[in-house]
């Protein structure tokens, strides 16, 4: 069949053939010259001319990637033969576990190097439908259906955003009672679960920065100011009674030397007692002067020439508190405390280092502190209310077990949330995790894999470098591999994810993805990628993805299983659902206008035709009105037990061609905001 190689460069030949087969597309080739083996794939067919291009070199059955040394011009070529086929779709040895099967060569079974993959990052691209959650789902069935390998240990933290993998993993236990899935999400109303909670006072100034939607230099110093006051107002000890004495003490006495009046000196005083006081400083709290006592409120008494009245007496009380030394104080960090304790701490940190006053720090200042009183009072403020002090460590085990289970899939559901929030979420517990690896002693020792579904949302190019110094993300890509903490990409948007992050990748399965501008970033930013395996994931089919990487010998076709259980990921069967789920091929008409075939009419306006049929309302008798009434009443929290009054829609005496004259409802029949 092949005759000889007539033109050779550096990365593929062409060679003259006769009786040439398109069955040869994508088929490998072994080049033999009795010094070297060389692999090939055939990547083109001209005529009689094949193109290959070269993969390796096998030596010892065993394929080495890249071609230092090329095949002689009179090399022997041949098609590879079945018995060495393995060295390309690998064996199934311990430390590996099937993947797919090759649509090549005969359905033979593709496996995946486990450590190669799920040591380094890994990356699945694909547009929507192309079978993309379908083969996570059943990358992961795989992995915990291998009795080869056993992952009890696994640590998965799978974030995404619409509950599709609750379906797929639910019931793992059934595989081995020691597999463990874990359900936490934002919207536990929706699909049961537990709720997502997570201490405030974890959260270092980055988090609360990100947390608050800071976007200036200027404004980290007043998270980082609040935060420390956070947690000197949550203690009790002696010394940081002594600390907060001291702050009090200066921050009234900040006040008294402005050029405020005094009237609104007083109240910034009052603010600042309202936000942290102590024994020292209440307002009931006896001061004594030379002969006599004051309480500390008439200490602020204002009198006829405009001065606080004891003004003598204030400064003295307030300077035996003020202990520059203290201002070394080490604060322990390992302190509870919670959002309202937080805004406390801001407002004193706003009146006691004047950023209010001051023009030029005012915006940044009310910002933040608008937005931390909006997180209070809002929806998102149960998100944090942790109710005791719990410690990094202890956080994350509560995570993986809980009443002696041990759950290697922690799948976190960011449902209802907004995507800004849920890029916070993500970002916090992503750098709790790489905290945490890197503190243990002995490292890599508890492997994370943070897995990202819908990872355009989170793993961006956003301005965290250029405000904080580092992106959690990129970070993590960049040192994570070290510590054991790998992530795991998913994204149908390639082109909205971070170059350092997708640079940082070593495995990828691309499902097809065909837009121009995606396609053209993954020939620019992925590593080690070549013009031909951008050009074949254009026609892979559904469910087919192109593999490469260090976990495969050579990029190779896989046609991955259909999961079981499968994810909830598939179309809306729109037909079904509009036919009240029948059939439509069993669906005899008997009319000549196929908008009727169901119904009986009595009137001439095709519009009413399936609404209003012998003047009777079809809604009662519509199963699907029925299920979303109820729906609609469930999440509304109308305990009527009844239905949504969906008025009939009559038709007007007089025809006419405009459908909102054949349409009237009374005002009463009108629905309101409220029927909802």
């Amino acid at each position: 069949m092949f005759e000889k190689i007539i033109y050779m460069s550096d990365k593929s030949c062409s060679i003259l053939s006769k009786n040439v087969s398109s069955n040869l597309m994508n088929l490998h080739l072994i080049f033999e010259d009795g010094k070297k083996t060389i692999l090939g794939e055939v990547d083109d067919l001209d005529g009689s001319i094949v193109k290959v291009r070269f993969l390796g070199e096998i030596v010892n059955g065993k394929l080495l990637s890249g071609t230092i040394r090329k095949p002689s011009l009179d090399a022997r070529i041949r098609v590879i033969d079945k018995s060495e086929v393995p060295i390309i779709t690998g064996t199934n040895n311990f430390g590996y576990i099937e993947l797919g099967n090759s649509p090549f060569y005969d359905n033979l079974p593709i496996y995946m190097n486990v450590n190669a993959f799920f040591s380094n990052h890994f990356t699945i691209f694909g547009n929507t439908g192309s079978g993309k959650s379908c083969g996570v789902s059943r990358l992961f069935q795989n992995m915990f259906c291998d009795p080869k390998l056993k992952p009890i240990n696994a640590n998965i933290l799978l974030f995404d955003s619409s509950s599709e993998y609750k379906n797929a993993f639910s019931n793992i236990n059934s595989i081995n009672p020691m597999y463990n899935y874990r359900y936490i999400t934002t919207n536990s109303g929706l699909n049961g679960g537990e709720d997502l909670i997570i201490p405030i006072h974890l959260l270092n100034v980055v988090d609360l920065a990100l947390l608050l939607g800071v976007n200036k230099h200027s404004q980290l110093p007043i998270i980082e100011r609040m935060r420390k006051l956070a947690l000197i107002f949550s203690q009790d000890e002696k010394d940081s009674l002594r600390f907060k004495n001291h702050l009090i003490a200066k921050a009234i006495m900040s006040v008294l030397y402005t050029n405020e009046t005094t009237p609104n000196k007083k109240n910034e005083i009052f603010n600042i007692l309202s936000s942290c006081s102590t024994d020292s400083f209440k307002l009931d709290t006896e001061v004594k002067g030379v002969g006599y006592t004051r309480k500390f409120k008439d200490l602020f008494l204002i009198d006829n020439k405009g001065q606080f009245s004891e003004s003598v007496l204030l400064g003295e009380y307030l300077s035996s508190f003020i202990d520059d030394k203290l201002e070394d104080y080490k604060i322990n960090e390992e302190v509870y405390y919670n959002l309202d304790t937080l805004e406390k701490a801001l407002e004193f940190t706003l009146i006691s280092e004047g950023w209010l006053r001051n023009k030029n720090t005012y915006s940044d200042a009310i910002t933040i502190k608008v937005r931390l009183h909006e997180l209070i009072r809002g929806n998102n403020a149960k998100y944090f209310n942790y109710p005791n002090y719990v410690s990094v460590g202890n956080y994350l085990l509560g995570l993986l077990s809980n009443n002696g289970k041990k759950y290697q899939i922690i799948n976190i559901n960011l449902d209802d949330v907004d995507d800004s929030f849920a890029k916070v979420i993500v970002k916090i517990f992503s750098r709790l995790v790489f905290d945490y690896s890197k503190s243990l002693s002995k490292r890599a020792s508890i492997p994370f894999h943070i897995v990202l579904e819908e990872a355009h949302r989170y793993v961006q190019n956003d301005i965290d470098r250029e405000l904080f110094g580092f992106n959690i993300f990129e970070r993590v890509a960049k040192e994570g591999r070290k510590y054991g903490v790998l992530l795991g990409l998913i994204t149908q948007r390639p082109v909205e994810l971070s170059d350092t992050v997708i640079s940082q990748c070593s495995n990828f399965l691309i499902f097809r993805i065909n837009h121009p501008v995606d396609v053209e970033y993954i020939r620019k930013m992925v590593p080690n990628i070549t013009d031909e395996i951008v050009e074949k994931q254009k026609g892979l089919q559904s469910g087919t993805c192109l593999a490469f990487g260090h976990a495969f010998t050579i990029p190779i076709i896989a046609k991955l299983q259909m999961p079981n259980p499968l994810p909830w990921s598939g179309n809306c069967d729109v037909v079904s659902i509009w036919n009240n789920g029948n059939n439509m091929n069993n669906v005899v008409p008997n009319n000549t206008n196929p908008v009727l075939n169901n119904a009986t009419v009595n009137n001439t306006n095709p519009v009413l035709n399936n609404v209003t049929v012998n003047n009777t309302n079809q809604v009662d008798n519509n199963p699907y009105i029925k299920e979303l009434s109820s729906e609609v009443i469930n999440n509304s929290g109308n305990n009527s037990g009844g239905f949504i009054d969906i008025p009939t829609l009559q038709t007007s005496s007089n025809s006419s061609n405009n459908l909102y004259e054949d349409i009237n409802l009374d005002d009463d029949d009108k629905l309101s905001p409220d029927d909802y």
